[in-house]
């Protein structure tokens, strides 16, 4: 079983806690099966009452435990101008080095630069709150994209590295939408229509990603999988994958799981529970070539595709 997975916090536990990236207790396992591949996003976070000063720092630790533990570990860690289909086709382990806050940038434009070529490929825009690019989806009266925010965007697609708008306020996700010129991503994000939940796309939004051919990850949170968050099970994901998939997502929807960052539901213990959601979406007849694009090929062939995109 082979997997692009667009989205978890282990490397922020990792540099936080001062841990390895393949600690018993983290919910991304390093064991794969003999025939699978993985590409694992590595996001940092940023928490929202992080200084942009603490947040630029936090970043190049992570850079640097990342790169360490990848050569530990004999992952492969993809660079600025690797093909990602290449070293996902000759690598069994490969990983990608994310922000999840922008607030990392510590306000300057020319950071962009300089963090896609130490190998970021996604940035997600905001947390939850207000930073110096626009508003999360926490914000109670959001005002939308800041004049940096859009230098910031426009720096983003100059130099190879993918918009995310995960956790943003709906007003900045359609913000994004007017300046955007490629194709932006919702890494780890669900179905508003199934569970009500301000961190959720609705099927406008998403529809959006789609037709300006985007991805979106499907997110493991039980809070944004369920109104019933302590009854929330892997059986919600098929809710949010059906509803995805019945407005035309068949090669839109991926993983996105936010392991290591989120609350789980009682039956997904981590990446070792991925193979019975497999299992699960065979069982509720999925075609085998749809289980496939959700688990790693739409991933793979976005970003095959991002370097030669334009929205027209």
């Amino acid at each position: 079983m082979n997997l692009f997975d667009l989205h978890c916090d282990t490397l922020y536990k990792a540099v936080t806690q001062n841990l390895p990236l393949d600690d018993k207790s983290m919910q991304v396992s390093q064991i794969l099966d003999n025939d699978s591949k993985r590409l694992q996003c590595y996001a940092i976070w940023i928490p929202d009452d992080y200084s942009p000063e603490k947040a630029e720092e936090i970043f190049y630790s992570a850079c640097k435990k990342l790169s360490d533990e990848c050569e530990r570990l004999k992952i492969k860690l993809i660079g600025q101008n690797e093909s990602i289909s290449k070293c996902f086709k000759d690598n069994k382990y490969s990983a990608l080095f994310t922000i999840e806050n922008s607030t990392a940038l510590n306000g300057k434009t020319e950071n962009v630069k300089k963090f896609a070529k130490l190998g970021v490929k996604i940035i997600t825009l905001t947390w939850n709150a207000s930073n110096a690019a626009g508003d999360g989806a926490d914000v109670a009266n959001p005002k939308g994209i800041t004049d940096f925010g859009k230098s910031v965007v426009r720096e983003m697609e100059n130099n190879g590295i993918v918009v995310d708008v995960s956790h943003a306020s709906d007003k900045l996700f359609y913000d994004v939408c007017e300046i955007a010129n490629r194709p932006f991503i919702a890494t780890h994000s669900n179905s508003r229509s199934v569970t009500n939940h301000r961190r959720n796309l609705t099927d406008e939004q998403f529809k959006i990603i789609k037709e300006r051919n985007g991805i979106v990850g499907i997110n493991f949170h039980r809070d944004f999988l369920s109104e019933n968050p302590d009854s929330a099970s892997k059986y919600d994901l098929l809710k949010h994958i059906d509803r995805f998939l019945l407005l035309g997502g068949e090669n839109t929807v991926c993983i996105g799981t936010d392991f290591d960052g989120c609350n789980l539901p009682e039956d997904i213990a981590g990446s070792e529970s991925l193979s019975d959601i497999y299992e699960m979406l065979l069982k509720h007849n999925y075609k085998e070539s749809v289980i496939r694009k959700i688990f790693y090929e739409n991933a793979l062939n976005f970003f095959e595709n991002f370097d030669n995109s334009r929205i027209m």
